[in-house]
């Protein structure tokens, strides 16, 4: 493959990675809510920390998906997984830098490609393109 292939394919390729962080984000929060796929929480409460941390995974996942309001669902998303590592994996675990050793390398990534779509915006396949509108 050529450079310039690529460089023709990258927008098309940005809304693949939009659409399918969006769609794992959005299997968390129907995890917690529904229990599918995996279990329900029990007795889940919307205004507990794990029922927003389900809503947001819901909310943006949806949104990411769509590519609607793209870059305030990816900030909102990058933002909640950065808390998810530090509250969720490194709190009583430590191990900061060592993802692999508290079970946080998904939500890194998850944060990390958040963080990126804030910049990149939704690319070419997206309801914000339609609009004509990356916000």
């Amino acid at each position: 493959m050529t450079t310039n292939s690529c460089t023709i394919w990258a927008p098309r390729v940005l809304s693949i990675l939009r659409i399918v962080a969006g769609y794992c984000l959005l299997w968390h929060g129907t995890s917690k809510y529904f229990g599918t796929p995996g279990n329900a929480i029990e007795g889940l409460q919307i205004f507990s920390m794990m029922g927003i941390a389900g809503l947001i995974e819901l909310v943006a996942g949806v949104l990411l998906i769509i590519g609607l309001f793209t870059r305030s669902a990816a900030f909102i998303a990058s933002g909640f997984t950065a808390a998810a590592y530090f509250i969720g994996h490194v709190a009583g675990k430590g191990m900061l830098l060592f993802p692999n050793m508290n079970g946080g390398e998904a939500a890194v990534l998850f944060c990390f490609i958040f963080f990126y779509l804030i910049f990149a915006g939704p690319g070419p396949w997206s309801i914000d393109a339609l609009r004509g509108k990356s916000e």
